[in-house]
């Protein structure tokens, strides 16, 4: 059974920052292609932040050089970590895995005060 369990979500200030996690379960998660997305209220679900199985990155123009993804494939987890958090980052993040078929998480809340 395909899992993927996000945590660390939660309420922080502007200028803050936040970790979160995405533990994977059920496939071969070094093989898969890792991404977090996003979703404000009454907005489309936005790409964040990627990463290959070789471990090359991209990210939103948004969040560059303020977020950072990560993995580690010993753990089956993909990390996002978020500095200098602003109001619009502020949505439901998920995490997604892509290769010959795509999972997706249950979503955690993240909440930027100003």
């Amino acid at each position: 059974q395909v899992q993927l369990v996000e945590s660390g979500g939660g309420l922080v200030q502007a200028g803050g920052p936040l970790n979160l996690s995405c533990a994977a379960s059920g496939f071969t998660f070094s093989t898969y292609y890792m991404s977090w997305y996003r979703q404000a209220p009454g907005k489309q679900r936005e790409l964040v932040a990627a990463i290959t199985a070789g471990g090359s990155t991209n990210y939103a123009d948004s969040v560059k050089g303020r977020f950072a993804i990560s993995r580690d494939n010993a753990k089956n987890t993909v990390y996002l970590r978020m500095n200098s958090l602003k109001p619009e980052d502020t949505g439901v993040y998920y995490c997604h895995a892509r290769q010959y078929r795509a999972y997706w998480g249950q979503g955690t809340q993240v909440t930027v005060s100003s």
